[in-house]
């Protein structure tokens, strides 16, 4: 079992504090939902965010894009930190070239999908 705390129940005021707690506490990993706005209606943080704690802790980032087009944006996910990048399926035309992008950087991937979303 691995416990993944997700950054989005953070004080952001104190954010690699709260993420050293977690770290501390046991958590293994942490998991970090980026949002778009567009892909789905919230909007949360983007690479830069978990950079500025990724030297603070020795957690598996598990970045799960729900962003249009991740492919954008993968080496920047990469650059900052990122040892796990998850997309949605549904967010681009092209999820294999997605996949083989993601594997060039040298992390693991992953493919996410809606709830209503057949298998």
């Amino acid at each position: 079992m691995i416990l993944s705390p997700s950054i989005l129940s953070a004080d952001f005021g104190i954010l690699a504090e709260q993420v050293k707690r977690a770290e501390n506490a046991g958590a293994q990993w942490l998991h970090i939902d980026v949002m778009d706005g567009v892909f789905v209606p919230n909007i949360s943080f983007g690479a830069p965010v978990y950079k500025t704690i990724r030297k603070s802790c020795n957690l598996v980032f598990d970045v799960h894009l729900m962003i249009t087009k991740p492919e954008r944006y993968i080496e920047d996910f990469v650059k900052a930190g990122a040892d796990i990048v998850n997309f949605h399926v549904e967010a681009t035309e092209n999820p294999s070239e997605v996949i083989d992008l993601i594997k060039s950087y040298g992390v693991k991937t992953g493919i996410t999908i809606k709830p209503k979303t057949p298998v």
